[in-house]
Parts: structure tokens; sequence; C-alpha cells
């Protein structure tokens, strides 16, 4: 099958997946400011690449349905800049259980929430636990980006992992949607470098808007972007989603 999309294939083409036990992965992105040069759909955008492309390897070892991205995540700390919507947790929280209860009202068993913005990690950890108690199925999470972790070291030059506007989402973004870049402003496109929530080593968080950290909107180097290095980006991460989800019981 060539369709991998939830929403363009027919209600009795998804029933016969579910009766395949078929995986289906639900993109979770945001809507957020990412500086002068890059739109404010990268994250969900870009989940939702990644999930594409993994259906496309996985499904030569297991039938995979991708739902239609979750659009709007946690993103009050981008909101000073204008540009971003945000969710309350409450709601994001009510969202995921509503969708993932369809998901399976509609046959399906296994469900893999793939988050696409660092805002969202921590809060999707703790929502999938109690998600899975109260629906009684694993409500399985990843972040493409820690999934793909490995080929970002690898790939990119000046970041071991994905920042913000930064060479990392730039690449890709030339990779896959290079009519959305705002190429004549990735040369302005510089700003500190940060850890992603989930990956910040500080012994104590503290919430910080992020106009403090970069009043650009941009965190990372995003001059060294090519598409080259975004290709390798999105095809590792989907890989190595694939390896994830092959993994699920």
């Amino acid at each position: 099958m060539s369709e991998y999309r939830w929403n363009r294939l027919t209600a009795p083409e998804l029933r016969d997946l579910a009766a395949r036990n078929a995986i289906v992965l639900l993109p979770v992105g945001s809507t957020e400011q990412h500086g002068a040069h890059l739109p404010t759909g990268v994250d969900d955008f870009l989940a939702a690449e990644v999930c594409l492309r993994a259906a496309a390897v996985a499904s030569e070892r297991v039938p995979v349905v991708v739902a239609p991205s979750t659009w709007c995540g946690l993103a009050e700390h981008h909101m000073a800049f204008g540009g971003t919507l945000t969710l309350s947790l409450s709601t994001l929280h009510a969202l995921l259980r509503d969708l993932c209860r369809s998901v399976l009202r509609a046959g399906f068993r296994r469900i893999l929430l793939v988050n696409g913005h660092g805002g969202n990690a921590t809060a999707l950890h703790a929502l999938a636990t109690e998600l899975t108690a109260e629906l009684g199925t694993v409500i399985a999470v990843t972040s493409y980006f820690t999934a793909g972790a490995a080929v970002l070291a690898s790939t990119l030059e000046t970041q071991r992992q994905l920042m913000h506007a930064c060479e990392g989402e730039t690449s890709m973004m030339l990779a896959a949607f290079p009519e959305l870049v705002r190429q004549e402003l990735v040369p302005q496109a510089v700003g500190p470098a940060i850890a992603l929530q989930p990956e910040d080593p500080a012994a104590v968080y503290h919430p910080t808007p992020f106009e403090r950290v970069s009043p650009s909107g941009v965190a990372g180097d995003a001059r060294t972007a090519t598409a080259v290095k975004g290709e390798a980006l999105l095809d590792g991460c989907a890989r190595a989603l694939t390896e994830e989800l092959l993994r699920l019981p």
C-alpha cells in the first residue's frame, strides 16, 4: 500500500488495517514562532514528515497508519513573539485522550505518539502514562529527534542535538518544504545554544520565556543548514523511528 495517511484512506480500508493490527502513528507538533526565516508550522510539519517516511520504510514489515497531526501543543514560552498558538496542559490531555479513544474504537490496538516539539516532551510522557491506565492499552510516546539522536549528532556541524529554528530544523525544512523557508533571512538566523527541555542537565527547572533566551527567536546557528543535511536527518530519524515502532508489543 502506498497511502498511509488516515484521512486519505476510506473507512473500509482502515477497518482492514485495524484487523491486521496496524500501528497508528499520531504526530504531535506545535504552531509557534521559529524566527524570521521559518514558518510557524515547523514542529507540526516535521513530525508528520518523519512519520510518513517511517511508515513507508516500516510498511515492508508491518502495516502502519499515520493519523492527522495534532498541530497545537504547549507553547506558552513563545507567546511574546506573536504568531504562536498554545494549549493548556488540561486541553492537550483531553484532546489526546479523545483522539486515542477514537483510534481504539476504530479497532486499532497500538498507538505511538510521535512528538515534534521540545516543549511537549515532558508532558507527553506523563500523559501517556495516564492514558495507558485509563484506556487499557499501552499508549507509547517518543520524540522523533530523540529516536534519531545518533543521526542528528553525526550529521550536524554546529550542534549535536536539535535546538530551535537551528541548523537542524532549517536543514529539514529546506529538504521537505523549501518553498516555506525565507532563505534571504537565513544569514541572520543565529542565536544562543540551548538544550531542549527533556535533555536539559540543570538540577532545577526554571520556566523561562523564550524571548529571554533569544530575542531573535532562534536558538543555534541556521547559517550552515543545507537540504542535503535535511534529507539525511529526515531519513535517519524515520529509520530510527521505524526501529522503535517495530519493537512495540
